[in-house]
């Protein structure tokens, strides 16, 4: 069974066809650059261009890096702040033509990593750490999802976590691995003394670089590179729409 993902996160709109039985793409990842302002009818726009480009007309699984309760958006992190309190399931739904299940970005790559990847067979506390433009969360206890956690606005040293350690942050102030390695492992080891998790899983674009820095990293807790990489939040999305069918 096949199922259209969409990932929207600050920096670009990525989507697939996802065989949500075995957790894979199934065809190549389209991409188009995420609209600056990134307002909602115009990154509504985008999502309708990539169903298109798919020619798809079934459920929609989309991801979106904000709180989403209902379909509704109640924060923007890294997208426009008009997004804040919008229905964004209903406004994608209108955009394709498609029904639409709208969740958190990092949920979704959590919800697939849990299913097929890193975390399948874990039980326990896990957390799934998403580092892009801004740091995604998604917690799991004995496989049960806590939705919406958004542990990247945790105040460390008086920023939000994701303003420190986000792989953003590592190329906008040019941090060596060692230097960026240091923030991640202060917020990583924040978040064990809150929640003594017994497993890290890091995903997010800089997983696919995880040999440069996840040895430079320790916590009590095993750490362990997302399996799926920066498509787990697309085959997610995927996996999620299916309760539309």
């Amino acid at each position: 069974m096949q199922t259209l993902g969409i990932d929207i996160g600050g920096s670009g709109i990525k989507g697939a066809l996802v065989d949500v039985k075995n957790g894979v793409l199934a065809a190549g990842r389209h991409r188009i650059p995420t609209p600056q302002p990134s307002k909602p009818e115009a990154v509504g726009d985008v999502v309708a261009d990539i169903v298109r480009h798919f020619e798809w007309q079934g459920p929609v699984g989309c991801t979106f890096p904000a709180i989403v309760k209902g379909g509704v958006t109640h924060s923007a992190a890294n997208v426009d702040s008009d997004w804040i309190g919008a229905n964004g399931q209903k406004l994608l739904a209108g955009k394709t033509g498609c029904p639409v299940k709208l969740l958190n970005d990092a949920d979704a790559a959590g919800i697939a990593e849990m299913k097929f990847g890193a975390g399948k067979d874990h039980n326990g506390v896990v957390i799934m750490l998403t580092f892009g433009t801004g740091i995604g969360s998604a917690i799991f206890v004995d496989g049960q999802l806590v939705p919406n956690t958004e542990f990247g606005h945790m105040e460390i040293r008086g920023k939000d976590a994701e303003d420190r350690a986000s792989d953003r942050i590592r190329k906008d102030k040019d941090l060596s691995w060692k230097e960026w390695a240091a923030r991640v492992e202060e917020f990583l080891q924040r978040m064990e003394l809150l929640f003594s998790p017994d497993l890290f899983i890091i995903g997010g674009g800089v997983s696919k670089k995880h040999e440069n820095f996840l040895y430079l990293l320790n916590t009590q807790a095993r750490i362990v590179p997302a399996k799926m990489r920066n498509q787990a939040g697309i085959i997610g999305a995927a996996m999620a729409a299916t309760e539309l069918v």
